[in-house]
């Protein structure tokens, strides 16, 4: 450190994020125009950076445009989707495309466009600790400035009415495989860094992709289109017991609205967690786009005789890994319906593994005391999507993407960005800066309470 500690601001902030992901940049397009906020978010990244190792050519998101940062919100707001065309002169082009849904690498060069604009985002700073200051009557934020290798040059402290914690997710490793990725120069990756190994893993001679959901399909088929027809010579895995198709009905669709979020926020905790753990295919299905292309591409395969050599295995659970002395991976692995075990003998593995919420443990230590938990020890999460804390805390700890145990499916759903930024907005300023809609589906999905009837 070449400097002792600073305040990054002599005044306190009303809003400190910690995070830019799409959801805290949703949150900071939509604070900018309301001046009477300061606000600050910190990345420790040097820049805005969404899932680069899954920006595959052709891969497209599987939300509308529409559910761009702001649009849904307020769709006159000059950070929209549309309005990025316009500045770019690319808006014929794009209505003569016809597309609904535009691809992963538009949209990470349309959040890129607004991180660019926002003077409130701090990139290369990580955020170290929170902690609540009685005497001030506000948060204190310390954070670690750092330099373009990532190494620290300084330290800082910022002060805070209000925090917003939007940290994300991060790549998820099964544990049988986790010695073989940590180890080096070993080809067993997670999907998360795809694309900066592709070259790596085609060019091994047997390739296993494990996972079932959207990333997964994505890698098998962008691995299939680079593998000549007859010797492609790749496995694909799952433990779901099909290669299930997102559910992508527009009655189902409705679980993603703000209807469902306030529906599900309301009941138990036990009946919350059950939903949840059922829900699955309604975010992490394939595609019905991608599967098509898939079979296409099989199809394609087999129109002069013969099959590809690619097999697809769904129902099958990963009991451990080794590395042999030839090189090569051994995955032993379990059919769960069968009850069988084999092995299997591979020299590349892309882990379409998924994504958990990342630990706040560490960030929040400084306010273990103050956080009110549920029976499974996480935070208690209001309608506002605020933790509830200790009643002397009166700051308020606002959180995006964390919140799936008390607000549901639509927590890491795109859609839904723009709809919780307002609602963190309005509860912020005690005001209707953007008036929310009363009502966004056509299930109803309780029963209302009414009196007797006599």
């Amino acid at each position: 450190m070449t400097h002792p500690p600073h305040h990054d601001s002599p005044a306190p902030r009303d809003l400190v994020g910690i995070g830019i992901g799409p959801f805290n940049l949703s949150l900071a397009a939509l604070a900018h125009p309301l001046t009477e906020l300061d606000t600050a978010f910190y990345e420790q990244r040097p820049g805005f950076d969404w899932h680069p190792g899954l920006l595959i050519d052709g891969a497209t998101l599987q939300v509308p445009f529409l559910a761009d940062l702001v649009t849904l919100a307020d769709p006159t707001s000059p950070w929209t989707f549309l309005n990025h065309l316009k500045s770019r002169d690319r808006l014929f082009p794009f209505y003569f495309a016809e597309r609904f849904h535009i691809q992963r690498a538009e949209y990470d060069a349309y959040c890129r466009w607004v991180a660019g604009h926002l003077p409130a985002l701090h990139f290369g700073h990580r955020v170290d600790a929170v902690r609540w200051n009685p005497d001030h009557e506000v948060f204190d934020v310390d954070f670690t400035r750092l330099g373009p290798g990532r190494e620290p040059e300084a330290t800082g402290r910022t002060r805070a009415r209000n925090i917003v914690l939007g940290v994300g997710t991060e790549p998820h490793v099964p544990e049988p495989l986790r010695p073989l990725v940590d180890a080096p120069d070993m080809p067993v990756i997670h999907a998360a860094d795809y694309l900066r190994h592709r070259e790596q893993i085609l060019a091994a001679d047997h390739i296993t992709v494990v996972g079932a959901g959207q990333s997964g399909a994505e890698v098998f088929l962008d691995l299939l289109r680079h593998r000549p027809p007859g010797h492609e010579r790749i496995h694909w895995l799952a433990r779901t017991g099909a290669f299930a198709p997102m559910e992508y009905s527009k009655l189902g669709l409705e679980h993603f609205t703000p209807d469902y979020t306030r529906y599900f926020h309301a009941l138990a905790e036990p009946v919350r967690d059950r939903l949840v753990s059922t829900q699955w295919q309604l975010h992490k299905g394939i595609d019905a786009g991608t599967s098509a292309a898939i079979h296409d591409e099989l199809y394609r395969r087999t129109l002069h005789g013969g099959w590809p050599d690619a097999v697809l295995t769904p129902g099958v659970h990963l009991r451990a890994a080794e590395h042999l002395t030839t090189g090569a991976i051994e995955l032993h692995l379990e059919h769960t319906q069968q009850s069988t075990r084999s092995a299997l003998t591979t020299h590349a593995v892309v882990l379409a593994t998924g994504y958990r919420q990342r630990p706040l443990d560490r960030i929040l230590a400084g306010l273990a005391p103050q956080l009110r938990r549920d029976s499974s020890a996480r935070p208690h999460i209001d309608d506002q999507f605020r933790m509830v804390l200790d009643p002397a805390v009166t700051g308020c700890l606002y959180v995006q993407n964390a919140e799936l145990h008390t607000h549901g499916v639509g927590t890491p759903d795109l859609g839904l960005a723009a709809w919780r930024s307002a609602t963190i907005l309005n509860s912020l300023t005690g005001k209707e800066p953007y008036p929310l809609p009363r009502r966004t589906s056509f299930t109803t999905f309780g029963l209302t309470t009414a009196p007797p009837r006599i």
